[in-house]
């Protein structure tokens, strides 16, 4: 039996994502994500945020990477990788979301983005073609050129 490692996330930007490229030209998009959740402590509400770094891969970080500013919203869906190193003799490590899709759900200032980003099945990234309902109520995608979603 296979083990699930599987995340899915909605939160906001907390900084400008970072466009990198490894030594072979691979493109990769830092960023990190708050997520709020309210939970009942006594007979009050207290709301906790937590705090995610995500790396994203590939053509789909150059794609979207101008839009992940600081307070965008947007879904993250991917897989946890736990990086190790030694740093001054100590063992160091931390938990970051190797993102598969990113998906942009609105924007800093509230507007409602489209961008729906994901890797293939050949492990490039590109823009995925957000489906719209024609006037039959039929879902059909469309395509922008103009636009990389």
């Amino acid at each position: 039996m296979r083990d699930i490692n599987v995340v899915v996330l909605v939160g906001r930007l907390t900084r400008d994502s970072e466009l990198k490229y490894t030594k072979s030209g691979m493109p990769i998009a830092r960023f990190s994500i708050a997520v709020n959740r309210s939970r009942k402590q006594d007979d009050q509400w207290v709301d906790e945020t937590s705090f995610f770094e995500v790396d994203y891969w590939g053509k789909g970080a150059e794609a979207i990477n101008k839009y992940l500013t600081k307070g965008q919203q947007v879904a993250i869906e991917g897989e946890l990788r736990q990086d190790r190193w030694d740093q001054d003799g100590q063992s160091r490590s931390k938990v970051v979301i190797n993102a598969t899709n990113v998906r942009l759900l609105g924007s800093a200032s509230g507007g409602q983005g489209n961008g729906n980003f994901q890797r293939s099945s050949q492990s490039s990234y590109e823009a995925a073609p957000e489906p719209r309902s024609n006037m039959d109520g039929n879902n059909v995608p469309t395509f922008d050129d103009d636009i990389p979603f």
